[in-house]
Protein backbone atom coordinates (compact mmCIF):
# COMPACT_ATOMS: atom_id res chain seq x y z
CA UNK A 1 0.00 0.00 0.00
CA UNK A 2 1.06 3.63 -1.06
CA UNK A 3 2.25 5.69 2.57
CA UNK A 4 -0.79 7.78 3.63
CA UNK A 5 -0.94 11.88 4.49
CA UNK A 6 -2.52 13.87 6.13
CA UNK A 7 -2.93 18.00 6.10
CA UNK A 8 -2.40 18.88 10.09
CA UNK A 9 -4.07 22.03 11.54
CA UNK A 10 -0.73 24.18 12.29
CA UNK A 11 0.50 23.87 8.95
CA UNK A 12 -3.10 26.02 7.37
CA UNK A 13 -4.20 27.91 10.90
CA UNK A 14 -6.68 30.22 9.38
CA UNK A 15 -9.01 27.67 7.79
CA UNK A 16 -11.69 26.23 9.48
CA UNK A 17 -12.37 22.22 9.08
CA UNK A 18 -14.50 22.80 5.57
CA UNK A 19 -12.08 24.69 4.21
CA UNK A 20 -9.18 22.46 5.35
CA UNK A 21 -10.99 19.31 3.66
CA UNK A 22 -11.22 21.19 0.88
CA UNK A 23 -7.27 22.36 0.49
CA UNK A 24 -6.66 19.18 1.65
CA UNK A 25 -8.50 17.04 -1.41
CA UNK A 26 -7.64 19.91 -3.87
CA UNK A 27 -3.72 19.09 -2.70
CA UNK A 28 -3.65 15.21 -3.21
CA UNK A 29 -4.20 14.70 0.78
CA UNK A 30 -6.01 11.16 2.63
CA UNK A 31 -6.24 13.00 5.67
CA UNK A 32 -7.27 16.07 7.75
CA UNK A 33 -5.66 16.08 11.48
CA UNK A 34 -8.25 19.43 13.15
CA UNK A 35 -7.93 21.44 15.80
CA UNK A 36 -11.52 21.02 17.45
CA UNK A 37 -10.28 21.48 20.80
CA UNK A 38 -10.29 25.47 21.40
CA UNK A 39 -6.78 26.23 23.61
CA UNK A 40 -6.93 29.75 24.02
CA UNK A 41 -3.98 30.36 22.49
CA UNK A 42 -2.93 34.02 20.98
CA UNK A 43 -4.25 34.64 17.64
CA UNK A 44 -5.47 30.72 17.75
CA UNK A 45 -9.45 30.46 16.24
CA UNK A 46 -12.26 28.44 17.82
CA UNK A 47 -12.51 25.47 15.89
CA UNK A 48 -14.41 23.66 18.65
CA UNK A 49 -17.15 21.71 16.29
CA UNK A 50 -18.88 20.47 19.57
CA UNK A 51 -20.20 23.83 20.24
CA UNK A 52 -21.12 25.04 16.73
CA UNK A 53 -23.38 23.25 15.00
CA UNK A 54 -23.66 25.11 12.22
CA UNK A 55 -19.87 24.40 11.54
CA UNK A 56 -20.38 20.94 12.62
CA UNK A 57 -22.96 20.66 9.93
CA UNK A 58 -20.11 22.24 7.38
CA UNK A 59 -17.50 20.02 7.77
CA UNK A 60 -19.61 16.44 7.85
CA UNK A 61 -20.51 17.74 4.42
CA UNK A 62 -17.24 18.74 3.37
CA UNK A 63 -15.80 15.51 4.38
CA UNK A 64 -18.54 13.58 2.07
CA UNK A 65 -18.48 15.56 -0.78
CA UNK A 66 -14.39 15.63 -0.86
CA UNK A 67 -14.00 11.94 0.43
CA UNK A 68 -10.87 13.18 2.69
CA UNK A 69 -11.03 11.09 5.99
CA UNK A 70 -10.57 12.34 9.26
CA UNK A 71 -7.38 11.02 11.17
CA UNK A 72 -6.99 12.97 14.36
CA UNK A 73 -8.06 15.74 16.38
CA UNK A 74 -5.86 17.77 18.79
CA UNK A 75 -5.01 18.95 21.36
CA UNK A 76 -6.17 17.19 24.99
CA UNK A 77 -3.89 18.50 26.77
CA UNK A 78 -2.53 17.09 29.75
CA UNK A 79 -2.22 19.63 33.15
CA UNK A 80 -2.55 19.95 36.68
CA UNK A 81 -6.08 22.20 36.65
CA UNK A 82 -7.61 20.45 33.59
CA UNK A 83 -10.14 17.42 33.74
CA UNK A 84 -10.01 15.59 31.10
CA UNK A 85 -13.70 15.49 31.01
CA UNK A 86 -13.69 18.57 29.40
CA UNK A 87 -12.91 16.78 25.90
CA UNK A 88 -15.49 14.31 26.07
CA UNK A 89 -17.81 16.03 23.43
CA UNK A 90 -14.76 16.91 20.92
CA UNK A 91 -14.19 12.68 21.30
CA UNK A 92 -17.90 12.51 20.64
CA UNK A 93 -17.62 14.81 17.41
CA UNK A 94 -14.16 13.16 16.37
CA UNK A 95 -15.74 9.55 16.20
CA UNK A 96 -19.25 11.05 14.57
CA UNK A 97 -16.95 12.14 11.93
CA UNK A 98 -14.95 9.10 11.48
CA UNK A 99 -11.47 10.42 13.42
CA UNK A 100 -9.14 7.38 14.73
CA UNK A 101 -7.43 9.48 17.30
CA UNK A 102 -6.54 11.93 19.47
CA UNK A 103 -3.22 13.68 19.89
CA UNK A 104 -2.26 14.63 23.85
CA UNK A 105 0.90 16.33 25.38
CA UNK A 106 1.78 17.05 28.73
CA UNK A 107 2.16 20.39 30.48
CA UNK A 108 2.45 19.76 34.08
CA UNK A 109 5.54 18.14 35.94
CA UNK A 110 3.58 16.41 38.61
CA UNK A 111 4.30 12.79 37.46
CA UNK A 112 1.26 11.40 39.81
CA UNK A 113 -1.25 14.19 38.42
CA UNK A 114 -0.34 13.33 34.66
CA UNK A 115 -0.37 9.88 34.96
CA UNK A 116 -3.58 9.71 36.63
CA UNK A 117 -5.41 12.59 33.18
CA UNK A 118 -3.73 10.69 31.21
CA UNK A 119 -5.07 7.09 31.78
CA UNK A 120 -8.41 8.95 32.26
CA UNK A 121 -8.59 10.10 29.04
CA UNK A 122 -7.40 6.70 28.10
CA UNK A 123 -10.60 5.60 29.09
CA UNK A 124 -12.76 8.37 28.35
CA UNK A 125 -11.76 7.85 24.25
CA UNK A 126 -12.44 4.07 24.39
CA UNK A 127 -15.88 3.87 23.88
CA UNK A 128 -15.68 5.84 21.22
CA UNK A 129 -13.19 4.17 18.95
CA UNK A 130 -10.40 6.51 19.42
CA UNK A 131 -6.86 6.10 20.68
CA UNK A 132 -4.80 8.80 22.71
CA UNK A 133 -1.22 9.18 21.40
CA UNK A 134 0.68 11.12 23.54
CA UNK A 135 3.14 14.09 21.96
CA UNK A 136 6.50 15.23 23.82
CA UNK A 137 6.97 18.64 23.46
CA UNK A 138 10.11 20.27 23.94
CA UNK A 139 8.27 23.65 25.47
CA UNK A 140 6.12 21.20 27.72
CA UNK A 141 6.84 19.14 30.81
CA UNK A 142 7.24 15.53 29.14
CA UNK A 143 10.18 16.48 26.92
CA UNK A 144 11.47 13.41 25.32
CA UNK A 145 11.05 9.81 23.88
CA UNK A 146 11.67 8.35 27.40
CA UNK A 147 9.26 10.01 29.49
CA UNK A 148 6.41 8.99 27.45
CA UNK A 149 7.65 5.71 27.26
CA UNK A 150 7.49 6.03 31.17
CA UNK A 151 3.67 7.11 30.79
CA UNK A 152 2.78 4.14 28.02
CA UNK A 153 4.20 1.76 30.49
CA UNK A 154 2.97 3.15 33.43
CA UNK A 155 -0.95 3.64 32.48
CA UNK A 156 -1.04 0.07 30.83
CA UNK A 157 -3.90 1.33 28.32
CA UNK A 158 -4.42 -0.98 25.45
CA UNK A 159 -5.10 2.38 23.65
CA UNK A 160 -2.63 4.54 24.27
CA UNK A 161 -0.19 5.51 22.12
CA UNK A 162 3.26 7.28 20.62
CA UNK A 163 3.07 10.40 18.44
CA UNK A 164 6.38 11.38 16.98
CA UNK A 165 6.58 14.80 15.85
CA UNK A 166 9.89 15.06 13.93
CA UNK A 167 10.64 18.64 14.49
CA UNK A 168 10.54 17.79 18.83
CA UNK A 169 12.54 14.38 18.05
CA UNK A 170 15.51 16.16 16.97
CA UNK A 171 14.80 18.99 19.49
CA UNK A 172 15.18 16.93 22.47
CA UNK A 173 17.90 15.10 21.19
CA UNK A 174 16.33 11.06 20.82
CA UNK A 175 18.06 8.79 18.95
CA UNK A 176 16.32 7.16 16.06
CA UNK A 177 17.72 3.67 17.09
CA UNK A 178 16.15 4.59 20.66
CA UNK A 179 12.69 3.89 18.06
CA UNK A 180 13.74 0.24 17.84
CA UNK A 181 12.59 -0.78 21.08
CA UNK A 182 9.19 0.88 21.02
CA UNK A 183 6.67 -1.74 20.73
CA UNK A 184 4.89 -1.76 17.53
CA UNK A 185 1.78 -1.50 18.23
CA UNK A 186 2.09 2.13 19.80
CA UNK A 187 2.79 3.61 16.86
CA UNK A 188 -0.54 4.88 14.42
CA UNK A 189 0.42 8.28 12.92
CA UNK A 190 3.49 10.60 13.12
CA UNK A 191 3.70 14.36 12.47
CA UNK A 192 6.15 15.26 9.94
CA UNK A 193 8.45 18.27 8.86
CA UNK A 194 12.06 19.55 8.38
CA UNK A 195 13.81 22.38 10.80
CA UNK A 196 17.45 23.41 11.06
CA UNK A 197 19.43 21.29 12.17
CA UNK A 198 21.45 23.50 14.56
CA UNK A 199 19.21 23.18 17.68
CA UNK A 200 18.16 26.58 19.18
CA UNK A 201 19.52 27.83 22.14
CA UNK A 202 17.04 29.75 23.81
CA UNK A 203 13.22 28.34 24.39
CA UNK A 204 11.61 31.63 22.54
CA UNK A 205 13.39 30.96 19.64
CA UNK A 206 12.93 27.06 20.02
CA UNK A 207 9.14 28.16 20.13
CA UNK A 208 9.06 30.89 17.35
CA UNK A 209 10.33 27.93 14.86
CA UNK A 210 8.36 25.33 16.13
CA UNK A 211 5.10 27.89 15.59
CA UNK A 212 6.26 29.87 12.53
CA UNK A 213 8.80 28.40 10.55
CA UNK A 214 9.27 24.60 9.85
CA UNK A 215 10.74 23.67 6.62
CA UNK A 216 9.37 21.38 3.91
CA UNK A 217 11.01 17.98 3.98
CA UNK A 218 14.33 17.68 3.06
CA UNK A 219 15.23 21.53 3.65
CA UNK A 220 16.64 21.05 7.00
CA UNK A 221 18.98 18.95 9.00
CA UNK A 222 16.97 16.58 10.25
CA UNK A 223 17.77 13.02 9.99
CA UNK A 224 14.06 11.94 8.25
CA UNK A 225 14.72 9.25 6.73
CA UNK A 226 16.60 7.46 9.76
CA UNK A 227 14.03 8.62 11.98
CA UNK A 228 11.17 7.17 10.23
CA UNK A 229 12.66 3.80 8.66
CA UNK A 230 12.37 3.19 12.60
CA UNK A 231 8.34 3.66 12.60
CA UNK A 232 6.08 1.42 11.50
CA UNK A 233 4.39 2.64 8.07
CA UNK A 234 1.66 4.73 9.60
CA UNK A 235 0.03 7.59 8.18
CA UNK A 236 2.15 11.14 8.29
CA UNK A 237 0.46 14.11 9.41
CA UNK A 238 2.12 16.91 7.90
CA UNK A 239 2.58 19.74 10.81
CA UNK A 240 4.51 22.50 8.64
CA UNK A 241 3.50 25.97 10.15
CA UNK A 242 5.61 28.75 8.24
CA UNK A 243 4.30 32.31 7.97
CA UNK A 244 6.39 33.55 5.12
CA UNK A 245 5.37 30.90 2.84
CA UNK A 246 1.92 31.41 3.84
CA UNK A 247 2.22 34.91 3.50
CA UNK A 248 3.53 34.60 -0.07
CA UNK A 249 2.10 31.32 -1.89
CA UNK A 250 -1.45 31.40 0.47
CA UNK A 251 -2.93 28.12 2.13
CA UNK A 252 -3.10 26.16 -0.15
CA UNK A 253 -0.50 26.18 -2.49
CA UNK A 254 1.74 25.85 0.91
CA UNK A 255 -0.36 22.71 1.90
CA UNK A 256 0.69 21.36 -1.82
CA UNK A 257 4.17 21.78 -1.39
CA UNK A 258 4.72 20.69 1.94
CA UNK A 259 3.03 17.52 0.49
CA UNK A 260 5.08 17.18 -3.10
CA UNK A 261 8.52 18.23 -1.08
CA UNK A 262 7.36 15.10 1.67
CA UNK A 263 6.65 12.51 -1.39
CA UNK A 264 9.77 13.43 -3.63
CA UNK A 265 11.88 12.79 -0.35
CA UNK A 266 9.88 9.72 0.52
CA UNK A 267 10.66 8.64 -3.23
CA UNK A 268 14.44 9.03 -2.79
CA UNK A 269 15.16 7.96 0.83
CA UNK A 270 12.23 5.70 2.28
CA UNK A 271 11.35 2.52 0.34
CA UNK A 272 7.60 1.49 1.49
CA UNK A 273 6.45 -1.99 2.91
CA UNK A 274 5.32 -2.88 -1.14
CA UNK A 275 8.26 -1.60 -2.38
CA UNK A 276 10.78 -3.90 0.19
CA UNK A 277 8.59 -6.81 -0.30
CA UNK A 278 8.87 -6.12 -4.38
Amino acid sequence: MARTFSLAHLTVLGCPPPEMAHIAARAGYDYVSFRIIYMGLPGEPNYALAENPQLLRETKAALRDTGVKLLDIELARIDADIDPKRYESALEVAAELGGRHVLSSIWTTDRSAYIERFAELCELAKPYGLTVDLEYVPIAAVTNLAGVIDVLKTVKKDNAGVMIDLHHFHRAGDSPEALEAVPREWFHFLHLCDAPGEIPASKEEMTRILREERLYVGEGGIDIAGIVRRIPEVPCSIELPNIKRVKELGYEEHARRCLQSAKDYFARHIATQSDRSA
